[in-house]
């Protein structure tokens, strides 16, 4: 088994691809939860220099009846990606994207993973199904010093509430009150990958906010 290539803590927000039935890629967000004790890990291992050692899996949760879901089931895994353009986000996460090999060029980090279906349950209706991903190859293909973008988180965020909008356990005028404040930090601390991308929400949701 491989290490991840990253540190994880809390829930990572990536982009994954997995094969379909027709060999193409298909892209979409993924929530990575990091194992247990993960933190405290990579903290100990850090003042003795030494490679963090966690037995645990991480873990994701598919909600619905997606791509993801059902090429899990059929294949088994997929390639967990983390990428820092807010566009390349936005798109994997409120669009139908295929691509024909499966790391995405902007991708900064990778790892290749097993998907074991560990459990299922219903939240308002909605199926999930949880699963533990352990990688078995990964790779770092560029460093850089971590910065903090709140025009990146506010793309991220604007995601989730626009892919809950046709959900009938949420409220779609608080998710649009959401929307049109987060589009508001997009729009003001972000960049010009951030405007593109909140654009691109907007967009993708037929611009219901």
């Amino acid at each position: 088994m491989a290490e991840w290539p990253v540190a994880l803590r809390g829930t990572t927000e990536t982009v994954v691809t997995t094969r379909g039935p027709n060999d193409r890629w298909n892209v979409a967000a993924l929530g990575v939860r990091a194992p247990a004790g993960a933190e405290r890990a990579s903290g100990e291992a850090r003042e003795s220099r030494a490679t963090p050692e966690v037995n645990e899996p991480a873990t994701a949760t598919t909600w619905g009846d997606t791509r993801t879901r059902r090429n899990f089931h059929r294949e088994g895994g997929g390639y967990v990606q983390f990428v820092g353009d807010p566009v390349v986000f936005a798109d994997a996460a409120l669009s139908i994207r295929e691509e024909a090999e499966p790391v995405l060029d902007a991708a900064d980090a990778w790892a290749e993973v097993d998907a074991e279906h560990v459990d299922a349950d219903e939240d308002d209706g909605t199926r999930r199904e949880h699963w533990a991903l352990r990688p078995v190859e990964s790779r770092v293909v560029r460093e850089s010093p971590a910065t903090v973008n709140r025009g990146f988180n506010a793309v991220v965020e604007a995601t989730v509430a626009a892919s809950r909008l046709d959900v009938p356990a949420y409220d779609t005028e608080a998710l649009r009150e959401r929307l049109r404040f987060f589009e508001g930090v997009a729009r003001k601390c972000g960049g010009d990958r951030e405007r593109e991308a909140i654009q691109r929400v907007r967009e993708h949701a037929d611009g219901e906010w």
